[in-house]
């Protein structure tokens, strides 16, 4: 194959054509899509004039902050991290080096925590914070809630999509990717190396294993202890219903197992 590619002229053969296509865009990127335009310099980094950054947040002189960005108090964007536009970064939230954040994310908002007072509900103050690890790409109008004691934690590598839920005390491990319209419940854990497919639903308080790939539109009910490619789709029914027929519906392939040997039997 190389060299039927070489005799039709010019050519680049490598290993791996799509791994260097995505290096090559980021050369393109470095040279002709550098940030140019209205953002001032100084020891907090390149600051956009329409951005508001508290006076005790860090924002590192290499990190870059866009327009009608809000960074609150106590906060910390790391050395080449990039917040677009319209980033809001809550109060105490973490993001580290070389992180991409795209317009409309909001890190560190409450986490959705309300306890039952007869007919009324009694608002949980949430207390933790969003500590983002490097080299974490976060997708448009993504929210990472923050957490209620503890922090929700997004490991190095990460790489989120558009328009993403993440619950408070979510914890995703390093180089995870996730794509759109996901919504992982407060205190899951997602391990590391995994794939989620778009629309999925994780519920919370469970745990997924690393090298875990789920196909778009998975509605994750229970833990899953070992890696591999997990698919689940199942219509609404009435909640008694429906967990007859999912407990029947994990039996189907030893059923058809047994009615395969009955057909055998029957033969003359």
């Amino acid at each position: 194959m190389r060299d039927a590619a070489l005799n039709r002229g010019t050519t680049i053969v490598v290993q791996d054509p799509y791994l260097y296509y995505a290096k090559l865009t980021q050369l393109w990127r470095r040279r002709y899509g550098e940030w140019k335009g209205d953002e001032s310099v100084g020891a907090g980094g390149w600051i956009h004039p329409s951005a508001v950054v508290h006076p005790q947040a860090e924002v590192h002189q290499s990190a870059r902050i866009g327009p009608l960005c809000v960074v609150e108090r106590g906060a910390r964007v790391g050395a080449g991290s990039e917040l677009t536009s319209r980033v809001s970064l809550g109060y105490d939230c973490i993001i580290g080096e070389r992180c991409i954040v795209h317009p409309g994310v909001v890190i560190g908002a409450d986490g959705f925590g309300f306890a039952k007072d007869g007919e009324r509900w009694e608002k949980i103050e949430q207390l933790g914070a969003v500590w983002i690890g490097n080299d974490v790409e976060i997708g448009a109008n993504t929210c990472i809630d923050r957490g209620a004691l503890s922090d929700t934690v997004i490991e190095d590598g990460v790489k989120l999509d558009n328009l993403i839920q993440i619950g408070h005390n979510v914890r995703i491990g390093r180089n995870t990717a996730i794509a759109g319209s996901v919504a992982v419940a407060g205190s899951a854990t997602i391990g590391a190396n995994c794939t989620v497919g778009g629309g999925s639903l994780v519920s919370g308080h469970l745990t997924i294993a690393d090298g875990v790939h789920l196909s778009g539109c998975s509605c994750v009910s229970k833990s899953i202890t070992k890696p591999g490619v997990y698919t689940g789709v199942f219509p609404l029914d009435e909640h008694g219903d429906w967990e007859r027929n999912a407990a029947t519906l994990r039996q189907l392939h030893r059923l058809r197992e047994r009615i395969r040997h009955l057909e055998r039997e029957r033969q003359p």
